[in-house]
């Protein structure tokens, strides 16, 4: 039986046009509602002006509204060659559920305004036999946004191709699970029809986050903010989950997606193909200028096969 997640962020984080009132059961009204985010992707893919790879193995995006982190995500979703591809693995982290593994959808379709994303319930098959997941709650599934924030834009890449999604709720995973299950699915890097959408946004910084780490020898606070979060960032291109593991205990920066980049960091250490992390954007929702301001920060990489 068909059990459908709803883009229930869709509306409020990102555009659905609902306004039009039109029957949604027509699909000729489903292209009508999608029309103006289809749009806003289109734009910002051809405004990033990324070229296509089909070396481009996966990717880290952020996972914030679209008003916010949309253009940001584009030089991630950009890479994206999409001939070659059959499954995405999604990897996210878990905002409102405790969970000390990772969670496996019970969805068998996501659905997006610009079109839906089947789910490859056989891999979910496989790897609930593992007996190291468990499996994620419909409630839990439709309240999670870092994944969703993920869908429209893989929706509109693999417009027209055929490709399946596997949906992974990261939980509060120690260091040992996360190299677990980078262990577990590091196989699937090595078939070059698997892609990797990785999800997390960077330093949420100012007293509503808990969050005040000022280095002023880098200038005004949000020089201090891009300064911690590009010293991550380097960190996390040379591969090594030990040391970005180190860097988050050091500086305790917020970085909600800091799970699921572990774990894939893991995974591409475990893997026999040789691929690099390169980050190619980075942006923060405000200027932090005063105690009193407040920000998140995105950044969007590229994991590419190197020759």
């Amino acid at each position: 039986m068909e059990k459908i997640r709803r883009a229930s962020h869709a509306g409020s984080w990102y555009s659905d046009n609902r306004n039009l009132l039109l029957p949604p059961s027509l699909h000729i009204c489903m292209y009508v509602l999608s029309k103006k985010l289809a749009e806003e992707l289109d734009e910002w893919l051809v405004a990033a002006g990324i070229p296509k790879s089909p070396d481009v193995r996966g990717v880290i995006a952020p996972h914030a509204g679209y008003s916010y982190s949309g253009r940001a995500a584009a030089f991630a979703f950009g890479n994206i060659e999409p001939s070659n591809i059959s499954r995405v693995f999604l990897l996210g982290p878990s905002h409102h559920y405790y969970t000390p593994r990772c969670a496996l959808s019970q969805a068998t379709l996501y659905s997006t305004p610009v079109g839906d994303l089947p789910i490859d319930v056989e891999v979910i098959e496989e790897l609930k036999a593992t007996g190291k997941f468990e499996m994620m709650d419909h409630q839990v599934d439709e309240a999670e946004h870092s994944m969703e924030m993920h869908l429209p834009y893989l929706a509109r890449v693999f417009h027209g191709y055929k490709v399946k999604a596997v949906p992974i709720l990261v939980g509060a995973l120690n260091a040992e699970n996360e190299a677990l299950f980078g262990r577990l699915l590091a196989k699937y890097v090595d078939d070059p029809t698997n892609f990797f959408s990785v999800s997390s946004d960077f330093c949420h910084w100012g007293s509503r986050f808990s969050y005040m780490h000022y280095d002023k020898k880098q200038g005004p606070i949000y020089k201090s903010i891009e300064a911690l979060d590009r010293m991550g960032m380097d960190i996390i291109e040379t591969g090594d989950a030990d040391r970005f593991k180190k860097y988050l205990l050091e500086t305790e920066n917020t970085i909600c997606g800091r799970h699921p980049i572990s774990v894939f960091l893991h995974m591409l250490k475990n893997s026999s193909t040789k691929i690099k992390i390169n980050f190619l954007r980075y942006e923060q929702s405000s200027q932090c200028k005063s105690t009193r301001d407040s920000s998140v920060s995105y950044a969007s990489a590229a994991a590419k096969v190197e020759g």
